[in-house]
């Protein structure tokens, strides 16, 4: 089973087919994707679910439908055990960004939080769940996956946000203020703090 945001309202992708109550199902072979995410923005629906018969096959179709744009962030945490938040579009994140030519996921993941941040000195620790959103960019629907990974970093210098991004606070939070932090982001991020 895979989890796509729309906003904050996921798109299920599973094998199984339930009774619907505030979903709608439908078979992944056939779907409108257009139509589903329009359903999802402009309805009080929930969730949908999209239903394939292989489990092997579920994200690789499902990935087929839009085109896909290949991100990576870091969940930082610094030597006090703080983790590294970023605000932009009016809401708390972690820094992320598209990877580029050449460039492994883990440079893309270290270089994203450098560059939106000023952090440095960064260490991958292990990798975190990997999550996906749909966007819209130009007037076209496209699907962002984002490579997470833990780091660590001894950084105690300026945090300086990367205003051209639209950044416009990055703050180390401790495990109090990240929780109120969540209650204004966004449903993927959720799955990682």
């Amino acid at each position: 089973m895979h989890t796509i945001y729309v906003g904050d309202k996921p798109i299920i992708l599973t094998t199984k087919i339930e009774k619907e109550t505030d979903f709608k199902s439908y078979l992944l072979k056939s779907v409108n994707i257009g139509k589903v995410i329009k359903t999802l923005n402009k309805t009080d629906l929930q969730a949908v679910h999209l239903i394939h018969d292989d489990p092997d096959k579920l994200l690789k179709k499902f990935l087929k439908l839009l085109p896909n744009v290949v991100a990576g962030g870091g969940k930082v945490f610094n030597a006090k055990g703080e983790v590294l938040f970023i605000y932009r579009n009016d809401k708390w994140d972690l820094p992320k960004g598209k990877a580029e030519r050449k460039e492994t996921i883990e440079e893309t993941a270290i270089r994203e939080v450098e560059e939106e941040t000023q952090v440095s000195g960064l260490k991958i620790t292990k990798p975190l769940p990997t999550t996906y959103h749909i966007f819209k960019r130009n007037g076209k629907h496209k699907i962002k996956i984002t490579y997470w990974f833990e780091m660590k970093t001894d950084f105690d210098g300026e945090l300086l946000p990367q205003e051209k991004e639209g950044i416009t606070k990055v703050k180390w939070l401790d495990s109090k203020a990240s929780q109120k932090a969540l209650e204004n982001s966004y449903a993927n991020i959720k799955i990682l703090v």
